[in-house]
């Protein structure tokens, strides 16, 4: 079985694509540009574009649907496009898996067709590079199968570097690496912090983004997904609380790392909330907490958040806090000692 990455593919691409293609990996930004790279090159000619391609998302597939976009010709040219995207494939059973294979060898059938089926990230067994789970070797008797690994290092910082310049300024591979550090690898995360920073340097007649500006205007990497769980935690909104851990369950992230990062940002609630009780404003508190580095901005939104919440309920969550962490720490539970957490406050 031949497993290609997706920048052979972007190759394949200028010279031509035949056949069907399954882009899987933990990479989602770089499967959606690529998809939409594939869709610009089939739809040079807009008015054709509603004949030859089809979008079929998760709510929408069935085989039979499948095989119907597969049986009508494309109009105007040799070739269409067909995009099957969202399928979670590591819940479907044998059955369903041998009726997608089964659609999917009509391909050959109708060959006109060019098909791509794109899986999120975690939606798929997909073994080792050495040993290909029995679902990829499946499926690759009907379809190439595309990586999309994680773009890291010197091609990541190449990759932020060129965001920048896309936005009209420019920013040395120290303060892309940095920002990298700051805000974390999410092609997605960076697409926009990029964007943000473009816009707010550009706003003060500046050209070049410094590291300074990362520290003033980014999100540090959890900051955001933290924030939101904590808030939850403490205004005893189950919902969203769980809401937010399913995004940092999605993202992989560990679960010592989340209760860690939440008693952090606990604690750093109930610092605020003491100094503002002193009479202290936002950057005066700021200098106050120098040494936890919390910028003022970040002070004036922890601020609104501390109003509505006791110092005792503060206290409360950051001692069930720490003691789910050393439980957890001493008898690994997974998320499950979150969610008792959760359903404790």
């Amino acid at each position: 079985m031949e497993i290609i990455r997706e920048d052979v593919f972007r190759k394949q691409l200028k010279k031509g694509l035949s056949g069907g293609y399954l882009f899987y990996g933990d990479e989602d930004y770089l499967k959606g540009f690529t998809l939409r790279s594939v869709k610009e090159e089939f739809c040079a000619d807009p008015t054709f574009a509603l004949f030859n391609t089809v979008e079929i998302d998760a709510m929408d597939y069935s085989p039979d649907a499948l095989l119907d976009a597969m049986m009508p010709l494309p109009m105007m040219t040799d070739k269409k496009l067909i995009t099957l995207t969202g399928l979670n494939l590591s819940r479907f059973r044998s059955e369903e898996i041998d009726a997608l294979a089964d659609t999917l060898s009509a391909l050959k059938e109708y060959d006109y067709n060019v098909l791509i089926l794109s899986v999120p990230a975690g939606q798929i067994d997909e073994g080792t590079p050495k040993k290909p789970s029995a679902l990829l070797t499946k499926l690759a008797e009907h379809l190439t199968p595309v990586h999309f690994a994680p773009v890291v290092g010197a091609r990541l910082c190449a990759w932020v570097g060129k965001h920048f310049t896309h936005h009209g300024v420019t920013a040395s591979p120290e303060v892309c690496t940095y920002l990298i550090n700051y805000c974390g690898s999410s092609m997605f995360t960076l697409a926009s912090e990029t964007e943000k920073l473009s816009y707010y340097v550009l706003s003060h007649g500046r050209q070049t983004v410094t590291r300074e500006d990362v520290e003033k205007v980014s999100v540090a990497e959890l900051d955001a997904d933290t924030y939101a769980l904590t808030n939850a935690v403490l205004d005893g909104n189950y919902e969203k609380a769980f809401r937010a851990l399913e995004v940092m369950r999605f993202r992989r992230i560990e679960p010592v790392i989340v209760l860690s990062q939440v008693s952090k940002t606990l604690c750093e609630l109930a610092w605020i909330k003491a100094l503002q009780k002193e009479g202290l404003g936002a950057a005066e508190i700021s200098a106050a907490l120098k040494s936890q580095r919390i910028p003022e901005f970040k002070v004036r939104l922890y601020l609104s958040s501390v109003a509505s919440k006791s110092e005792q309920k503060l206290r409360r969550a950051i001692e069930l806090c720490m003691e789910a962490d050393r439980m957890l720490k001493l008898s690994p539970q997974g998320y499950q000692a979150i969610e008792r957490l959760i359903g404790t406050l």
